[in-house]
Formats: structure tokens, C-alpha cells, sequence
């Protein structure tokens, strides 16, 4: 049940922005963000799933490509033996690949960035489809775009958008501001962005958030680990 914020800019010149936050059974292990695959991703960075080796989220510097995985429930349930972690997907993005045919995976949204703009690939498990993001400031949870019947898309979608992201080297900060007025929220509660689902049936907490400035010429990320998994204490983006 992650949360991604992206504000796309009317001016292809400018960079598009991103704020993810990652939800994840804590006991699942990962690699912070860095350098962790071969060929033919030696040059990828991102945030590594440790048990099945694919990316919740990766960039490839050369290539101006940045993905973020988000978890979607299937419309209907296929058998574990026929399917392959998500984790790939990620991978194979910032490589040139999108999502097509029939994904051999459960449901997800993969929002995909890149110099000519933002993409949500979405497949529920019936259907696959792609949208791409009009200029302006989106959010992305376990449904669709800025879907309107998700709590916390439905409460801090407009706060997002009010929140200006300069042109500064800590452009996230008022983004960070936002997120941190969430935080006075329970993170059990559905409006919540860090989160405790495991009252909803899900052993998954915020773990850690990443920024990304993404353009023509450049692509930079950011990673920050929250101290204690579903719970604000602040957040060190390095």
C-alpha cells in the first residue's frame, strides 16, 4: 500500500518531481538505495527487494529513466505457481521495457518517468493499461490515479498541489512538510501516508521514502529510512 506524489511540469525543460514512500513487512530484508545488480543492470540504482532480487524502485542515470512499483489487488486470484515476483518490472522499465501482453505477476501500478514525461502502467489482473500524466501534481496508491475514493489520496492530494517544489537543491522540503502534517494522523488510520496496515489484513509498514528530480539532463535520487517502521520521527534524505 504505497503512496507515490509526482508533479508533472507544463514545461518539458523542467524536471518532473517525485515523492514515494514505501510500505513492506518489515521482516522482508532489502538493500537501501544503491548499485546491486549485474548485467545487464550494472549501472541501475535503486531500492533492492534482498529475498527476489528485483527493485521497488530504480533509475538508470544514463538513460533519464526512474520506476516506482506499487502493489494493486488482483480482480481475480491466479495460482503462486504461475506467477513471478513484480520485482523485475522496475528493472525492466528503466532498461526500455514496458509492461505488455498478459504479466505473468499479481496487480500493480509501475509509474514510469523519464525526459518526455510520466506514465501508470496498471494491471489488476484482467486488464493492463497504461495512462499518461497531464502536467500538474498526481498521487498514486494501490488503485487509480488520483482516485478519489482512496482516503489519503481523497484528504492530501490538495495539499500536495498547494506545496510548491522550487527550483532549490532541497526542492522536496515542502513536500516533506506535507508528509510530516500527515503524520498527525494514526498511522492505523485510513487517511494515513505512513502507515500500520496490519489492522487492515496486511503485515506491511512505511519502512522509508525516496525523492527524484527527473530531466532531460539529469536524474538525481534521494533515500531515507524512517527510525521506526509506521511512525514519524522525521526523515534524513541523503
Amino acid at each position: 500500500m504505497c503512496t507515490v506524489v509526482i508533479r508533472v511540469p507544463a514545461d518539458r525543460g523542467e524536471p518532473t518531481r517525485l515523492l514515494a514512500i514505501r510500505d513492506e513487512d518489515p521482516a522482508r530484508p532489502w538493500n537501501p538505495l544503491g548499485r546491486w545488480w549485474p548485467e545487464p543492470h550494472d549501472g541501475v540504482v535503486g531500492v533492492r527487494d534482498a529475498r527476489a532480487g528485483g527493485a521497488w524502485l530504480a533509475a538508470d542515470p544514463d538513460a533519464r529513466r526512474l520506476a516506482v512499483l506499487l502493489n494493486r489487488a488482483d480482480v481475480e486470484g491466479r495460482p503462486e505457481s504461475e506467477l513471478v515476483s513484480r520485482g523485475g518490472l522496475a528493472l525492466d522499465s528503466v532498461a526500455g521495457t514496458s509492461p505488455s501482453g498478459i504479466p505473468s505477476t499479481h496487480g500493480f501500478n509501475l509509474v514510469e518517468v523519464d525526459a518526455a514525461g510520466a506514465r501508470v502502467h496498471t494491471w489488476d489482473g484482467e486488464q493492463l493499461t497504461a495512462v499518461t500524466l497531464a502536467p500538474g501534481t498526481h498521487m498514486i496508491a494501490h488503485d487509480d490515479v488520483d482516485d478519489s475514493s482512496t482516503p489519503r489520496i481523497a484528504r492530501w492530494l490538495e495539499d500536495f498541489r498547494a506545496a510548491e517544489t522550487g527550483g532549490g537543491e532541497d526542492w522536496w522540503e515542502t513536500w516533506i512538510g506535507v508528509l510530516e502534517r500527515t503524520t498527525t494522523l494514526e498511522s492505523t488510520d485510513d487517511e494515513a501516508i505512513i502507515r500500520d496496515n496490519r489492522p487492515h489484513g496486511y503485515p506491511t509498514l512505511s519502512l522509508l521514502a525516496c525523492v527524484a528530480s527527473v530531466s532531460a539532463d539529469r536524474i538525481d535520487v534521494r533515500y531515507g529510512e524512517l527510525a521506526e517502521p509506521g511512525h514519524w520521527g522525521g526523515l534524513h534524505l541523503h
